[in-house]
């Protein structure tokens, strides 16, 4: 079966809402598998990142994750996303539009989705991941928008956890891209070798 270029999907960008794209994440990965293809990880970064590792702490269908520069301390970085002042705010007109330089509407934050954000326990999710999930972290030594400690805390609750600093890098790896997409492939080829697929190169 052949392969539609990648496009932008429909929709608008919610705050929040981690659970919702982890439900929609299995329900691709359930199309694949109908599809016969095998699905061998799943990887995201930054709200991405929440949301694999949601996915992998309520389904148990991938056995492989890859965190890329995830949240862990889901109450930091709230203030400098929403101003301060953010819960009277919100609680007063029930939403805060966050705009950019230009006043320029981005997206709306209303009070629900930011209720889910506050209340999204990453140390209860972490410990649901099963002990037959290799999971992974990668995360810039330079990342100042969520910090390397939050990288850090995955593995003391993931007991399958490994982590891998790129040194240098920021959130979105502007000057490592290559770092990144190596790190990414390494991971992803040698955990299949060793798993048992007989076609790849075992370390």
């Amino acid at each position: 079966m052949a392969l539609q270029a990648p496009r932008e999907s429909g929709g608008e960008f919610q705050y929040a809402n981690y659970r919702k794209e982890a439900d929609d994440l299995h329900s691709v990965v359930l199309y694949l598998h109908q599809e016969k293809y095998d699905v061998k990880a799943v990887v995201g970064h930054s709200k991405g990142g929440y949301v694999v590792v949601l996915y992998a702490s309520l389904y148990h269908d991938v056995h492989m994750v890859l965190n890329l520069s995830g949240r862990f301390y889901m109450e930091k970085g709230v203030e400098e996303r929403l101003g301060k002042g953010f819960i009277d705010r919100i609680n007063k007109e029930g939403y805060i539009e966050v705009t950019d330089e230009s006043g320029k509407v981005l997206y709306r934050v209303t009070k629900e989705s930011l209720m889910e954000r506050l209340n999204t326990d990453m140390r209860a999710a972490s410990a649901s991941i099963s002990k037959e999930c290799s999971f992974f972290t990668v995360h810039g030594s330079a990342d100042v928008d969520i910090p390397l400690e939050d990288a850090y805390e995955f593995g003391k609750h993931i007991p399958t956890h490994e982590l891998r600093v790129i040194e240098g890098a920021d959130h979105c790896y502007t000057a490592h891209r290559k770092e990144l997409s190596d790190a990414v492939v390494d991971i992803i080829t040698y955990n299949k070798a060793e798993a048992g697929d007989s076609s790849l190169p075992k370390r």
